[in-house]
């Protein structure tokens, strides 16, 4: 369902924008009127762009390594300067990488899930808050996740158990300037397959396919629905959250997992 003109006037930014959960959102705050900045380390996100373009939509797609502090910053600049404010910021990225327990992952793969699932929203919320202050208004939403209790990613749990963290302390600390900063948790997403790899290895022995194959009977055990959510389940929270129908909203976690509250 699109609410016509809901995010009329609004400049957001929706990061991890080429694909999937992302792809998602910016398209459908394109359609409710909002002037959207979709960022994304892949140039796939300059097509999403150019097709919300065709349609009507003021867009700018951003090439950009959010994983980095320098990355989020230029982006966050280059959309403020283009759009001349941020009404709205939507941290998308993060995924986990690796399916396996605790003990069989490295140093460098634990390492790897906190720099994908946890430093982008710290460094864009970073980036942002700025701009945010000085126009004493402004809303976060960091897309968190179901699976901050879960099995075989537990270094992505804790990433995102850090997502919930920052979530709660930037609202306290933010709120005076007009701020809100709120979190969806989705579970787990049916969505297309990914044009872009987040690195996962295909799982080989049977061992490696039975701990891939136990992570995803414990998402479904976890939801009372016992199913993977759509896309577009997911990006209704996410943009209610971001709208001004949820002005009396921060600092909370909205689960949206079918039941389980992660």
């Amino acid at each position: 369902m699109i609410f016509s003109g809901r995010f009329e006037g609004k400049a957001l930014v929706v990061t991890g924008a080429a694909q999937g959960l992302g792809e998602a959102v910016a398209t459908r705050a394109a359609r409710e009127g909002g002037a959207v900045a979709l960022v994304d380390r892949s140039e796939l996100v300059y097509e999403v762009s150019e097709k919300l373009a065709a349609e009507g939509a003021q867009t700018i797609g951003l090439v950009s390594d959010l994983e980095r502090y320098l990355g989020a910053r230029t982006a966050m600049a280059a959309a403020r300067n283009h759009f001349g404010r941020v009404d709205i910021l939507i941290n998308n990225v993060g995924g986990a990488i690796n399916f396996k327990p605790y003990v069989e992952f490295t140093e460098a793969e634990i390492l790897a899930e906190i720099q994908r699932s946890l430093m982008p929203t710290m460094w864009c919320c970073r980036g942002v808050l700025p701009f945010m202050v000085e126009q004493r208004r402004g809303t976060i939403v960091n897309v968190s996740s179901a699976a901050t209790r879960g099995i075989h990613r537990i270094p992505y749990s804790a990433a995102k158990g850090g997502v919930n963290a920052l979530t709660a302390s930037l609202a306290w600390e933010y709120a005076e300037h007009g701020i809100r900063i709120v979190a969806s948790a989705p579970g787990g997403i049916e969505a297309p397959p990914r044009k872009i790899s987040r690195g996962t290895p295909a799982p080989q022995s049977e061992q490696q396919k039975a701990w891939f194959q136990a992570h995803i009977d414990q998402t479904l055990g976890a939801s009372l629905m016992h199913r993977y959510g759509t896309l577009e389940e997911e990006v209704a929270p996410i943009l209610f959250l971001a709208s001004d129908e949820a002005s009396y909203i921060t600092g909370t976690r909205l689960p949206v997992a079918g039941g389980d509250l992660g």
